[in-house]
């Protein structure tokens, strides 16, 4: 149920998926791509993945949030490639029997697709410039590109 995407994303599809009789309570998270980045102003963004990986750690990560949350269904899609300002990059959609579960592994699964799934992002700036963003794996990136670190 967490997948990386080339399409546009659709967050009623997702929706649908985490209906349940059983759920009293839903939650999602649009994270959409914004024109500025620390006061610079961004025109459009790529995001690339590590897909075989993304995908095994963001499913590890919904289990997980299903496991500490009590909650019924919870789905995950984020998009790679070209997105242009306002797109849609990630979405993530929670169904559970009470609303403060479904909040709560909602906030929880974002935050760990942010900082533990392979995904990188290059934004694309007004003055023509471009640069990758927040590299939070470049630690475990350094191992596939044959960087050691000895202690």
């Amino acid at each position: 149920m967490f997948a990386i995407v080339t399409d546009p994303i659709d967050p009623g599809a997702l929706r649908e998926l985490v209906l349940d009789p059983a759920a009293g309570g839903f939650c999602s998270f649009e994270g959409w791509v914004r024109n500025h980045h620390q006061g610079r102003a961004v025109h459009a963004l790529e995001y690339e993945a590590y897909r075989s990986l993304a995908e095994k750690e963001g499913t590890r990560i919904l289990e997980e949030a299903k496991e500490r949350f009590g909650i019924h269904h919870a789905v995950c899609q984020h998009r790679v490639g070209a997105l242009g300002i306002g797109e849609l990059a990630v979405v993530v959609c929670v169904s559970s029997s009470h609303r403060d579960a479904a909040f709560d592994a909602c906030r929880y699964i974002i935050d760990e697709v942010k900082f533990r799934v392979p995904i990188w992002k290059k934004e694309h700036f007004a003055d023509g410039t471009s640069g990758w963003v927040r590299c939070d794996h470049c630690h475990e990136a350094g191992h596939r590109h044959g960087h050691h670190h000895h202690g």
